[in-house]
Formats: structure tokens, C-alpha cells, sequence
């Protein structure tokens, strides 16, 4: 048996030569599901590719994402797996990806992911002690209403909507539109529906069957077949806990993922059955896109989207669609800081 002195040596010419070995890293991950979930079932995966890069994570999945958020402000958790819009308080950059009407199509908002990924935008993904690691696509958000007769923003009028309380976002749009607000978040929005608390809710089709939303839709309810905004997922980590160049190999990582979430997210979409979709009519869709531009540009004047990330998904859209009525406009086209 080797002397403990010796062994003490060893130990300390091994660190040495591997650098100081990092404690393990606790990522807390919110899925509403659970450990049978999507959302954890993509970070195994990521679990392993973090080894690559140094890092020895632990998981630990909760389905209350406040906590979670809680949680890693105190320090329980080095990182976390959260929403887009529960991830803004941590970097305005990325949490303005949900923006109303900022990314049309989840075919767009990959390409948006993938241009993030790069080593350009690196420094927008660190804010004060967090760092932004990942974004990936949970879906286009659609309204969901419990009578089709609500199908125009007029009939919306004096509606109950679930909002989360903790998305200002949210609370102004359905006060311009005249409707009413119900406090809610995402581990109960869902049943709030369901029961008949709210007329209205905004979700995306990932959704549609582990929260049953069928229930909420019933015999005379509808999903508008138009998309709102794009709900995100966020990795956040504390950098400190993490090796150094972490951030960037993560980014690229999740951005080899995106391909593959497109496609798990375009099969929950097809396997909601037809009878539930509404289509909008094509004449009316250029409504809605001044409607919804109008909030963002409201929105922004009022600190909640960022300037820097609304300039560059008007550039995306713009590049994507350069006839769109919007790109001969200039009150999104922001001055950089």
C-alpha cells in the first residue's frame, strides 16, 4: 500500500498537470412532467456531452420553475434549465426571444438559436454573475380559446386570460385588448383552463398533451392556427462554477441539437388532432401582425424587450421576408449602446 504522504504528492502533481478538479456542478431542471419529461430526457444528454468539456454535472428536476429560479438566485443550484421567460430576470438579451410576434415561425426561431450560438454574440450571453448557455425552441405559441366563437381580438373583449404573474408582458397586452387578466403560472395555468377559470390561454403544442388540454377545449373549443410569440428554453449557469471556455462549448452543443428538437416539436404539433386547429383567414393576418408589432414596439419603449435583441430578430425577419410592410420601417432598427 502506497504511504499517504506519497499519495498526497501524486494528488498534487495530478492536479497540477489536469488543473484544480471542479466539485460537481448541481443543474436544477424544470420539466412539468418530471423525470419521464422531454425537457429532462434532452439534459441526460447533455449531462454526457458536459463531461467533454469538463464539467460533472448532477440533475435534479423539479416542476415548480419559481423555485428553481429561487433556487439558483441563493446559490443551490450552479445552473439551471429553464423558460425563456423565466430565464429574462437572469439576461434581457435572450429573454426578449419571446417577444409578441418577434420570431413568426419555429423555422425561423432555429435559425435564430443557431446564429446565437456563435462566438459573435458570446458577450451579450453574460450578465453580471450568470451566463447563458443554451437556448432551445419549446415551440410556436398559439391561443387556445374554449369557445370558437372567440375568433377575432374584438371577441376577445372582457375574456378571462391566464397570464403569468410574472410576465409584465403579458399583463399589458391583455389590458389593451380589454380582456381580463387571471394570474397564473405554468404549473397551473394548464388546469385553470381545464376547469373553466379562463376563456383563453397561450401555449405551445408541447404542451398540449401532458397538461390535457383537450379538457380545456371540450366540444365548442379551438386552437388559432397562428403563432404568437416562441417559447424558449434557457441553460443558465453561474461561470464561476463552471471550467473556463464552458459557455461557448455548451452553445455549440445545443446548437447541434437544434435539428432534432425541430423535429420532435413538429410531430407533438401534427399529432394534436385537426379538429381542434382554427385557421385564420389569410386577409386577416396582416391585422394581427400590426397589432402584434404595435405591443412589441410599446413594449421595448418600456424596458421589458431588449433594444439589441428586437433589432436583430427585425433583421431576421426582414432577411427571411424583405417585402414584409415592416422593413421599410425603422422604429425597431434601434441604435446600439
Amino acid at each position: 500500500m502506497m504511504p499517504w504522504s506519497k499519495t498526497l504528492l501524486l494528488g498534487m502533481s495530478l492536479c497540477v498537470v489536469t488543473g484544480v478538479a471542479q466539485a460537481k456542478q448541481v443543474m436544477c431542471v424544470f420539466d412539468l412532467v418530471g423525470k419521464s419529461g422531454d425537457v429532462f430526457t434532452l439534459m441526460k444528454d447533455y449531462q454526457l456531452a458536459a463531461k467533454n468539456w469538463g464539467a460533472d454535472i448532477e440533475l435534479r428536476v423539479g416542476q415548480n420553475e419559481a423555485v428553481i429560479a429561487e433556487d439558483f438566485k441563493a446559490g443551490k443550484c450552479d445552473a439551471i434549465s429553464v423558460t425563456g421567460m423565466r430565464g429574462r430576470q437572469f439576461n434581457d438579451f435572450t429573454g426578449s426571444l419571446d417577444a409578441i410576434g418577434a420570431i413568426p415561425d419555429l423555422k425561423l426561431a432555429v435559425k435564430v438559436m443557431q446564429g446565437l450560438a456563435s462566438p459573435t454574440f458570446a458577450k451579450h450571453m453574460v450578465h453580471g454573475k450568470y451566463e447563458v448557455v443554451g437556448v432551445i425552441p419549446v415551440g410556436d405559441a398559439y391561443l387556445m380559446v374554449n369557445d370558437r366563437n372567440i375568433n377575432t381580438v374584438a371577441k376577445a373583449a372582457g375574456k378571462k386570460i391566464a397570464v403569468l404573474d410574472y410576465d409584465e408582458a403579458q399583463k399589458i397586452m391583455v389590458q389593451q385588448i380589454g380582456a381580463q387578466a387571471v394570474s397564473a403560472d405554468v404549473t397551473n395555468f394548464g388546469a385553470k383552463f381545464n376547469n373553466g377559470q379562463v376563456d383563453i390561454i397561450g401555449a405551445p403544442a408541447a404542451v398540449f398533451k401532458p397538461l390535457e388540454l383537450h379538457k380545456g377545449l371540450g366540444s365548442k373549443g379551438a386552437i388559432v392556427n397562428y403563432p404568437i410569440l416562441q417559447v424558449t428554453g434557457n441553460l443558465i449557469i453561474r461561470p464561476d462554477k463552471f471550467p473556463a471556455g464552458y459557455g461557448q462549448k455548451s452553445r455549440e452543443w445545443v446548437k447541434s441539437q437544434l435539428p432534432r428538437a425541430f423535429g420532435i416539436l413538429g410531430k407533438m404539433k401534427s399529432d394534436i388532432p385537426q379538429k381542434y386547429w382554427m385557421q385564420v383567414p389569410s386577409a386577416d393576418k396582416p391585422g394581427y401582425q400590426k397589432l402584434m408589432r404595435e405591443s412589441r414596439v410599446d413594449l421595448t419603449k418600456r424596458g421589458i424587450y431588449d433594444k439589441r435583441m428586437m433589432k436583430l430578430l427585425w433583421q431576421f425577419r426582414c432577411k427571411e421576408d424583405p417585402k414584409n410592410f415592416e422593413c421599410s420601417l425603422q422604429d425597431e432598427n434601434y441604435k446600439q449602446s
